[in-house]
């Protein structure tokens, strides 16, 4: 199996090569997405949007703005893993991945309600 999947524990879920995460910043409020492929030894950061300002999210000087959002590309190593924090706490992460939009939770069915989930390559 290849391409990138959600890990927390035993549960696991496939989503293809390609996938935007989308979130909540738990401060500011304000949406940020992060578009993600799979890379040979791990996952690639290709694209980012943020509708906001502030609080650590300050766009790079390359950013441009359109469409109501801060446009750039992080230029960051292929990353082995990206961690994520589900928690009742702040608003859930959403993945887009295959056509399809969900809350981190209905990827993962059985979640517990605060976990560490990852979004890594699939085990071959």
């Amino acid at each position: 199996m290849g391409g990138l999947c959600l890990i927390a524990g035993l549960l696991l879920a496939p989503l293809g090569d390609e996938l935007t995460l989308r979130w909540t910043h738990s401060v500011q409020k304000t949406l940020w997405e992060e578009d993600y492929r799979a890379a040979a030894g791990g996952v690639r950061l290709i694209a980012a949007r943020v509708r906001g300002t502030g609080a650590g999210m300050e766009p790079p000087p390359e950013a441009v703005f359109r469409d109501g959002a801060w446009h750039y590309a992080p230029q960051l190593p292929v990353l082995p893993r990206v961690a994520l924090r589900h928690s009742p706490h702040v608003a859930p992460y959403f993945v887009c991945a295959g056509g399809r939009c969900a809350e981190i939770g209905q990827w993962l069915p059985g979640l517990a309600e605060d976990a560490v989930v990852e979004l890594a390559p699939c085990a071959p």
